[in-house]
């Protein structure tokens, strides 16, 4: 049995979708070429989507997200432990991060999931993030 990967999707890639934004389409056609039950995202992610597409007047855009997404589909949603978060702060000192990048990170590592999103800021980590147009060209998914 081929094993699949399974896939922790930053909040940057969440947004690029649903704020219709230059590599949307790239998005669009990663997340429609796996199946849902590979795809988490972090609590962190859920909250600061909420956060910016409510401060952008678009309650609308976050409405259909949390349908879409929690309650009509198998994405995981993951919560990170008192343990994990302090382990958060460690890996923020070690690779220079933001918390929400240290979050994501560990978020990751702990589960085992290939990291996908925009943010370079990982690259100066030894978790090896993709973008979706990487995943569709390489053959990945």
């Amino acid at each position: 049995m081929v094993e699949r990967l399974m896939y922790l999707v930053d909040t940057n890639i969440w947004l690029e979708l649903l704020l219709e934004q230059q590599r949307a389409g790239d998005v669009r056609r990663f997340l429609e070429s796996v199946d849902a039950d590979q795809l988490s995202m972090t609590e962190f992610a859920l909250n600061s989507i909420g956060l910016i597409t409510t401060r952008l007047r678009k309650q609308d855009v976050f409405e259909a997200f949390v349908s879409d997404i929690l309650e009509n589909s198998a994405v995981r949603r993951i919560c990170l432990s008192a343990f994990d978060l302090r382990r958060a702060l460690s890996i923020m000192n070690r690779y220079h991060l933001d918390f929400d990048d240290a979050y994501q990170y560990v978020a990751a590592e702990r589960n085992g999931l290939m990291l996908v999103s925009f943010d370079a800021d990982f690259d100066k980590t030894d978790i090896k993030r993709k973008v979706p147009a990487d995943l569709l060209d390489s053959g990945l998914i």
